[in-house]
C-alpha cells in the first residue's frame, strides 16, 4: 500500500493532477467560510436548530447553509440540472441524437447543463432570500438592494462551484462536481464529533451508545460498498465470423448489471419533491392552518415523512432504472454483433430475461436505497444521540466517490506500469 502511494508522487502527470485536485478543494473550502453580505448568521443558526425548512436546506447544503456562506446553495442547482437534462434526453428526439454523437454531443448537453444550472440557481437563490427575510434574518429586511444582493452572491456561489467542478475533472483527478459534494459532506466530521463529544461530557449519552454508534456505522458502510459494487452478470457468447481472411468473434464475455443502476438520484428526486410542499408554503401567512400543517408534517423528524420518502425512493428507482436500462435496446445490440445469452434466442426470449433480471435486482436496490435514506433517523431514535445520523445521500455519496476516484488513481498507476492500491 505504501509502495503505491510512493508511486502516485514518483509519477509526475498523477502527482500535478493530485496537487491540482487538492488545490481546488482548498480553494471551495475557504468559500465555504465567506459568509453573504446582510444576512445575521446567529438568526439562520438559531433556525436550523429548530428544524423544519431550515434544518432540511442545512442537510442539503452539507452544512454551508448554517454559516450561510457564498456556496450555501452548493451544487444543487447543478445536480437538479443535470437530471433533468438527462431524463429530457429520453423525450427529444434533438437531444437524443446529441447524445449519441459522441465528446461533440455531450458537450452541447453539457452547456445546456449550466444555462439551467444558472437559471434554477436564481429560482433557487430568490426562494432562499425571500425565506431569510420572512423569518427576520435579513440586517436590513426592507433594502431590495440587499436582496438583490444575497440572490447573486447565491447564484453566483453556485456558478463558480460549477466550473471549479469542471475544471477538477479536466485536469485533476476524479469527478469534480462529485469530489466537491465529497468535501463539503467529509468537512462535517469534525462538528459532528464535537457536537458528540459534548453529549458526552455533559451526561446526555454514554459510552455504549458512542461505541454503538462506531460498530454501526462501520457496518453500514461496508453494506453500502457491497451493494454498490454488487454486479449481476450475465453470460454472452459471440459466434465466430469470418471477414474477408480474418476470424472475428468466438468468444464469451459477460453482460454487467448492477444492483443499484440508479445510484442517488432517485434519493434527490425524492428529496427535491418533498421540500417542495415546505418551500411553497413559506411564502404564505405562517398563521393559516394549511401552511401550518405543511410545515409541521413536511419534516424529517415525522413518522409521515419518512414513510413518504421511502415510497418515493423505491417508485423512482424502478421509474430511472427503466429509462436508462432498457432490455430491448441491449438485447438488440447483443443479436446485432452477433452475441447470444447462453440458453435464449435472440430478440424477444433475451430482452424478456434481461427485463426480468432487471426488475429483481432493481426491487433489491430500491429496498436498499429506501433503507439507507431512513436508517439514520432510526438511529439517532435508538441512541438518542443526535449527532449519529449519517444521512443516507452523504453515505451513499462518500462511498461512490471514494470508490471511482480509487479506480481513477489505480488506472493511472497501471497505465504507468506501477502497481496499483487494488490487487
Amino acid at each position: 500500500m505504501m509502495e503505491s502511494v510512493r508511486a502516485v508522487f514518483r509519477s509526475p502527470g498523477l502527482r500535478n493532477r493530485l496537487l491540482f485536485t487538492l488545490g481546488m478543494l482548498a480553494v471551495f473550502r475557504l468559500g465555504a467560510v465567506i459568509p453573504v453580505p446582510g444576512i445575521d448568521t446567529r438568526v439562520i443558526q438559531e433556525l436550523i436548530d429548530r428544524g423544519g425548512l431550515f434544518g432540511l436546506f442545512d442537510v442539503i447544503s452539507g452544512g454551508a447553509f448554517r454559516t450561510m456562506s457564498i456556496f450555501a446553495m452548493s451544487v444543487t442547482p447543478y445536480i437538479n440540472a443535470s437530471i433533468i437534462v438527462q431524463l429530457l434526453t429520453v423525450v427529444i428526439p434533438r437531444w437524443e441524437e446529441l447524445s449519441k454523437e459522441g465528446e461533440q454531443g455531450r458537450r452541447k448537453l453539457q452547456e445546456y447543463v449550466r444555462y439551467g444550472t444558472v437559471i434554477l440557481g436564481l429560482i433557487q437563490a430568490l426562494g432562499m432570500a425571500l425565506t431569510i427575510r420572512r423569518a427576520g434574518a435579513m440586517l436590513h429586511p426592507d433594502s431590495w438592494t440587499d436582496l438583490f444582493i444575497i440572490i447573486v452572491t447565491l447564484t453566483a456561489g453556485t456558478a463558480f462551484l460549477m466550473w471549479l467542478g469542471e475544471l477538477i475533472t479536466e485536469k485533476g483527478i476524479g469527478n469534480g462536481i462529485s469530489l466537491l459534494i465529497f468535501a463539503g459532506i467529509l468537512s462535517r466530521v469534525p462538528r459532528t464529533v464535537k457536537g458528540t463529544v459534548e453529549l458526552y461530557r455533559v451526561g446526555q449519552v454514554d459510552l455504549f451508545q458512542i461505541l454503538l454508534v462506531a460498530v454501526l456505522g462501520v457496518l453500514i458502510v461496508a453494506f453500502t460498498v457491497l451493494v454498490t459494487e454488487g454486479v449481476r452478470r450475465i453470460p454472452v457468447q459471440y459466434a465466430r465470423r469470418t471477414v474477408g481472411r480474418r476470424t472475428l468473434g468466438g468468444h464469451s464475455t459477460h453482460l454487467p448489471i448492477r444492483v443499484n443502476q440508479a445510484g442517488v438520484i432517485p434519493v434527490i428526486f425524492s428529496q427535491s419533491l418533498l421540500v417542495f410542499p415546505p418551500t411553497v408554503a413559506s411564502y404564505f401567512d405562517q398563521t393559516h392552518p394549511v401552511v401550518r400543517w405543511i410545515m409541521d408534517n413536511f419534516n424529517f423528524r415525522h413518522p409521515w415523512y419518512l414513510i413518504a420518502f421511502a415510497l418515493l425512493t423505491i417508485g423512482f428507482t424502478y421509474f430511472y432504472t427503466t429509462i436508462t436500462f432498457n432490455p430491448v435496446e441491449v438485447a438488440d445490440n447483443i443479436r446485432k454483433a452477433g452475441g447470444i445469452v447462453a440458453g435464449l434466442r435472440p430478440g424477444k426470449p433475451t430482452a424478456d430475461y434481461l427485463a426480468k433480471v432487471s426488475n429483481r435486482l432493481t426491487f433489491v436496490g430500491a429496498l436498499f436505497l429506501a433503507g439507507i435514506t431512513v436508517l439514520p433517523y432510526a438511529l439517532v431514535a435508538v441512541t438518542q444521540n443526535p449527532n449519529a445520523g449519517i444521512g443516507g445521500t452523504a453515505l451513499l455519496i462518500v462511498v461512490g466517490v471514494a470508490i471511482e476516484t480509487m479506480r481513477q488513481v489505480e488506472a493511472h498507476l497501471v497505465l504507468r506500469q506501477y502497481q496499483g492500491f487494488m490487487r
